[in-house]
């Protein structure tokens, strides 16, 4: 057998794997370029894109909620599926209905009435941080100047000032804003109304257009992401709907002042995981420090209690295994998606996350059962004494 000559340039470049990945590297890096000095040809997409996203979004969010309600009536009571789906919209429009009716006007009461004692709460503050820094173990930190009325107050009024003029150098944004709600209000109700009639319809419309030999690929690939996304939205948020009930039910039972609008505050930080619980206390524990140190106890209280029914109880329950993500994992993606998009980002950062998770493992398993880069070396050796 005639051995093969191989010179510098075969043995460095053909044949070196590192040098193929960085010219593949350098390839997509490439094309990044190329797009991006291009993008211009791009915005009407993203404008199109920002227009449809949105109540897509929403309705998707509704879907994974009521299509388990759905599925139920027409497969346990026998009710056709139009007729399950228009049984559950009246019962949604009912519970809204009493929403505005009953619980709107208690938010808009304590939310008034909050913004009506912030200059109240704010002097009482500035006394207990002033007297705390008059403690003699405290004196050695020279806390007395830090925390001085002047100062206090000079930080509070600039902190004030910035967030009045960025609220009126946004006021065609913020119009911008309520247009856009107005407009997945109106549409979103359409748009999930269909996904849930149509929704065996939609995987094989999309799996119709790939070809043969990656259908059944692609169809693993959106099970998983819809099995992923189902878990997490179902989970997420039904967590924190029971959160904000535990919460205004023990802030209601203490005489927490503006009990109901903390509770719901809470639930929605609770869609933050792990940094969210911590944030939705803050508000809480600065008006117990307030309303006395008795009612910072029970404030402590009713977040302890909280914790062990949604840790032991309704977590379990709710969200079972959810997501396989390790919390270092979760706490760098948090920090990324929430750098980079602010709350939208942090809010989800994580189904994304999951999402490409899931691309970037079909990719590399295409790539290890395709690429002799991957091969045992029992395969390698047989291939070499065969040739």
């Amino acid at each position: 057998m005639k051995s093969e000559h191989k010179t510098w340039f075969t043995k460095w470049f053909l044949n070196n794997k590192v040098t193929v990945v960085l010219l593949n590297v350098l390839l997509i890096f490439l094309i990044i370029a190329a797009f991006i000095k291009v993008s211009y040809i791009f915005k009407p997409i993203q404008q199109i894109l920002g227009i449809i996203l949105p109540p897509l979004i929403v309705a998707g969010i509704l879907y994974y909620l009521i299509d388990p309600l759905i599925d139920l009536l027409e497969q346990r009571c026998h009710v056709k599926r139009v007729w399950s789906i228009s049984i559950v919209f009246i019962v949604i429009l009912a519970v809204l209905v009493w929403i505005i009716l009953s619980l709107i006007p208690i938010i808009q009461n304590q939310a008034t009435s909050l913004v009506h004692n912030i200059p109240q709460y704010w002097r009482t503050l500035q006394k207990m941080l002033i007297n705390l820094s008059q403690e003699p173990h405290l004196q050695r930190l020279h806390l007395a100047n830090k925390l001085s009325p002047l100062k206090l107050t000079k930080s509070f009024s600039n902190s004030l000032n910035g967030v009045f003029n960025n609220a009126l150098g946004n006021i065609t944004s913020a119009v911008g804003v309520v247009t856009n709600v107005v407009m997945i209000i109106l549409t979103a109700p359409f748009v999930l109304f269909f996904m849930l009639k149509d929704d065996h319809k939609i995987k094989p419309s999309i799996i119709k257009y790939m070809p043969e030999r990656l259908q059944a690929s692609v169809s693993d690939t959106l099970t998983e992401i819809n099995q992923a996304l189902s878990s997490y939205v179902r989970g997420q948020l039904t967590v924190a709907f029971w959160v904000a009930v535990m919460f205004a039910i023990g802030y209601l039972i203490v005489g927490m002042p503006y009990g109901v609008l903390l509770g719901i505050f809470a639930g929605i930080c609770n869609l933050i995981p792990y940094v969210g619980s911590a944030v939705g206390l803050i508000p809480a524990i600065v008006l117990g420090l307030i309303n006395g140190q008795q009612m910072l106890l029970y404030v402590i209280i009713i977040f302890a209690i909280e914790q062990t029914i949604e840790t032991r109880v309704v977590s379990p329950l709710v969200v079972g295994n959810k997501m396989n993500m390790h919390p270092v994992t979760t706490i760098f993606v948090l920090l990324v998606s929430g750098g980079m998009f602010g709350l939208i980002g942090v809010i989800g950062g994580i189904p994304i996350y999951a999402i490409i998770k899931i691309f970037v493992g079909k990719i590399f398993a295409w790539i290890q059962r395709n690429s002799s880069w991957y091969d045992s070396d029992e395969e390698q050796s047989t291939d070499s004494t065969t040739n």
